[in-house]
This record gives C-alpha cells, sequence and structure tokens, in this order.
C-alpha cells in the first residue's frame, strides 16, 4: 500500500496546482482583485448573492417579509458569479471584504438623509431584516434566546457540512478516509441534533416559524431530497431523519419558500432560475427558460 502520509513543510506555500475544483478562485489573501462597481436598483434594499444554501437564506428572509405584508421590504437582487469571481470585484468587496455571499446594502434611510447600510454573513442580514420589521424572531427574553440559539448553532455548523463533508466528499481532488470520515460524522450528529428537537417542536426554535429555520432549512433541505453533493443522501442514511424530513416538507411547501429557491439560482431546471429579482412580477416573466424562449439570452451547455 503507498503511502499517503502528508508531512507538512515547516512553512506553508500557496500552490495553485494544488487547490481542486475551486483553485481558480482560492486565495489566501483577501481585498479586490479587479475593479468593477455593483449594478444598483431602485428598491430599498439591494441583495447581492447567488442560490447556494448561505445564500437561500438571505432569499427568505426578503420573501418571508413580502409574503406577510411588509411591502416596505421590496429588493433587488442580483446574480454574483462566484466561479467568474466577481465577488473579488471592488463594488462587492466594499460591502464585503470576506469576498462571500450574500452581502446586503440597505438603502432605506438613504432618501431621508441617512447612510446606507453594508450588511454580511448570512446570519447578519437574517437578524438584520428581522429586528428592522419586528418579524421572525421574538422579543421576550427567553423565546429570543432560543431562537438565537438555534440561529448560531447553524451559523457555526455550516463549515463542518460544506467545507467539510462537501468538500472532502464531492470536490476535493483525491478522496481521503480520514476527512470524509470526520465530517461525515459531524454532519449526521448535527442532523441527529435538529431531528431530536424536531421531534419534540414544530420549528427549530418553538411553535412558530422564525429566521432559525430560515438559516438552517437551505442546508438541510437539498440533503432530504437528495439534490447535494452526488450521492450524500444515501451515503448518509439522510432517510434516518424523520422528524427533520417532516420539517422540510413543511417549510418547502411555503409559497415564500419556493420563490426564495428560485432567486439568483444559476444551475438546475431553467423554468426554477430568477438570475436576477427586481419585483414580484419576475417570478412569471424572467425565469431563465422564459428569457431563453424571447431569444434575450443562450440556452446554456449542457
Amino acid at each position: 500500500m503507498a503511502d499517503t502520509t502528508y508531512t507538512p513543510p515547516e512553512v506553508w506555500t500557496f500552490d495553485t496546482e494544488n487547490g481542486g475544483r475551486f483553485a481558480n478562485i482560492n486565495r489566501p489573501t483577501a481585498g479586490a482583485q479587479t475593479e468593477k462597481e455593483l449594478p444598483v436598483g431602485t428598491h430599498p434594499y439591494q441583495l447581492y448573492s447567488l442560490a447556494t444554501p448561505n445564500g437561500v437564506k438571505a432569499n427568505l428572509i426578503f420573501e418571508e417579509l413580502l409574503e406577510a405584508g411588509h411591502s416596505d421590504a421590496e429588493y433587488d437582487a442580483w446574480l454574483i458569479n462566484i466561479g467568474g469571481g466577481d465577488q473579488f470585484t471592488s463594488g462587492f468587496v466594499d460591502i464585503n471584504p470576506n469576498s462571500k455571499i450574500p452581502a446586503l446594502v440597505d438603502r432605506s434611510n438613504v432618501q431621508s438623509g441617512g447612510a446606507a447600510i453594508r450588511v454580511f454573513e448570512s446570519g447578519a442580514i437574517l437578524m438584520h431584516m428581522a429586528e428592522k420589521f419586528g418579524a421572525f424572531l421574538p422579543t421576550a427574553t427567553a423565546p429570543r434566546a432560543e431562537v438565537l440559539s438555534w440561529l448560531f448553532w447553524q451559523v457555526g455548523s455550516a463549515p463542518f457540512i460544506g467545507g467539510g463533508f462537501g468538500h472532502f466528499y464531492a470536490y476535493a481532488p483525491e478522496k481521503y478516509e480520514y476527512p470524509i470520515n470526520r465530517y461525515a460524522m459531524e454532519t449526521k450528529r448535527l442532523f441527529d441534533v435538529a431531528n431530536n428537537r424536531l421531534k419534540e417542536t414544530r420549528f427549530l426554535g418553538g411553535d412558530d416559524y422564525t429566521i432559525a429555520d430560515m438559516a438552517t432549512f437551505p442546508w438541510f433541505a437539498p440533503f432530504v431530497s437528495g439534490n447535494i453533493y452526488g450521492e450524500a443522501a444515501k451515503f448518509l442514511s439522510i432517510h434516518e431523519y424523520e422528524a427533520v424530513a417532516r420539517w422540510v416538507e413543511d417549510i418547502a411547501a411555503r409559497p415564500a419558500v419556493k420563490r426564495a429557491r428560485m432567486v439568483n439560482r444559476a444551475f438546475g431546471d431553467p423554468s426554477e432560475q430568477l438570475h436576477e429579482r427586481h419585483s414580484a412580477k419576475d417570478f412569471a416573466t424572467n425565469t431563465l427558460d422564459q428569457r431563453i424562449a424571447r431569444g434575450e439570452v443562450e440556452k446554456p451547455k449542457e
């Protein structure tokens, strides 16, 4: 058997040859790589994102607020192509120095003389919007603490699922048993934490749907449906977590959730891809399949 032991050098150096699938965009440095301003629409909130699990979180709070009747939550959603490096443009780095999606500019106070506010990190966007509109986050001390605990549980857990399990199971240039086992164990443990909780309560925070559910659903739902990391659902026996499956089905049926999963989506069924969102009408008129039919864009290559 070949010796696959890796001995770290005394000083680590960056090598693009060992970067795997994302070698073209991963760097050990921060800051803008190109000069480019971000587009700005007409609504109070400007969201720059992609419909990855973390990106969908931000979409959810906006669509749920609008569904609940908060018309002041209207927003423009702009597609950030992370594979093409949009997150490293000067405009994006100005609103998120960490160069990760999603990122938000809150311009709701600009017309009254206030300054635009940048908000980055999905959990921060969820809290910012929930507090601003007094929705999906309890105000009483005990239930608020419960919801925030579950929110930050998810925020802290996501790197184990995505950068950990997802990377080593699906994206790493070579398969290694130890990291796959390590992060498979942790992913299953996290599903078990949620499953145990959801045996007791309808939602993670309790009886009501909150930003804790919005944060967790985009990560857990694709495992339940089998639409993430290839055969990951089978590999991890996700069918074992029946309470999670019930919760996913419940949330997935919400009209706002259906819309949110389409916004800034740039993969899968063209009828479910809304690359930019500037009006509620866009869901019926500007999905990718409709734009292709009108000759506005070319059909993506298979």
